[in-house]
């Protein structure tokens, strides 16, 4: 927190961003901060940790919690993934829940409302309705039939995270609905994250992105080494963990082509991401089992808190 006192009028708070995978949270995300902090990806579960998101205004600072999409978890990194993001939901000020206004409200939102309720009965609810330019008007009033009945004391706001449309006004309504409170965080930071982390996430989004069915959810990405190089740019060395023999010949790829355009796709991410040139170097070992070995989660980072 900054020593500074604000103004008595001054509006601050944490916003949890919940919802079911793949429904635009990050990408709503970087819209509101106004650059890519939140690795994004047309897959589901993108999102694996908690991550801020920081936007200032002469009388106001939004503090975005980016959170994983809550979900049915099969093993203990899946369960690991709903306690981060229902504790978010949790300590927050406000919750902003996300719906995939473009398909018919489905029993995963349903459940993303009874974990809202259930985790944060007294707290203020947003419903953001994205890809709402998308949507026919049966699903749109499908949609708000549903939220009505799940989350009756909700506002419910159309927007497209991807198109920018709703999502300043919007943003000037959460800022409205905080709490008056202090300046947490300098007004020219954007998220909390160090960039070994960023760079770790954009290179799990570029897996996400080359890789199908279950084995890009398989691969967890260690960042062994960031530095600035002697010659300019920064070097950047990270090992792909996956659970199986036959998963790693995937990624790796016929003559290393899949990993070579995993590396292409990561690296200009993070070079537009740090504003520097990056000299990436990846390696793919196999750790049996990770998603459910307590020792490997915490040393990948996935906190059980």
């Amino acid at each position: 927190m900054l020593e500074a006192p604000p103004p008595p009028e001054h509006r601050s708070g944490f916003v949890a961003v919940a919802g079911k995978p793949n429904v635009g949270k990050s990408t709503l995300i970087n819209r509101f901060v106004g650059q890519t902090i939140a690795a994004v990806s047309a897959r589901p579960q993108t999102t694996q940790r908690n991550q801020l998101g920081i936007v200032t205004r002469p009388l106001a600072q939004a503090i975005f919690v980016d959170t994983p999409g809550l979900h049915r978890p099969h093993h203990k990194l899946g369960h690991r993934m709903n306690t981060a993001a229902e504790h978010a939901i949790r300590d927050a000020d406000l919750i902003l829940v996300v719906l995939d206004a473009a398909h018919p409200p489905e029993e995963d939102d349903r459940r993303v409302a009874e974990r809202v309720s259930a985790a944060a009965p007294d707290h203020p609810v947003v419903v953001a309705l994205n890809k709402a330019d998308s949507a026919s008007t049966e699903t749109s009033t499908a949609s708000r039939r549903a939220l009505f009945e799940w989350l009756p004391a909700s506002e419910v706001w159309p927007v497209s995270a991807l198109h920018g449309t709703g999502v300043p006004e919007l943003l000037d309504r959460l800022l409205v609905l905080l709490p008056h409170g202090p300046i947490y965080f300098p007004e020219d930071q954007v998220t909390d994250a160090y960039e070994r982390d960023l760079a770790g996430e954009l290179i799990r989004a570029a897996c996400l992105h080359f890789l199908r069915q279950e084995v890009p959810y398989s691969i967890a990405v260690y960042v062994e080494e960031f530095r600035e190089r002697a010659t300019g740019g920064a070097y950047l060395a990270a090992t792909l963990y996956v659970e199986r023999e036959s998963q790693k010949a995937i990624v790796v790829g016929t003559r290393g082509q899949m990993m070579k355009q995993i590396g292409t796709r990561a690296r200009l991410e993070i070079e537009a991401l740090t504003g520097r040139r990056v000299f990436l170097e990846l390696r793919v070992k196999v750790q049996p089992g990770w998603r459910d070995d307590e020792a490997a989660l915490e040393r990948f980072g996935y906190s059980p808190n």
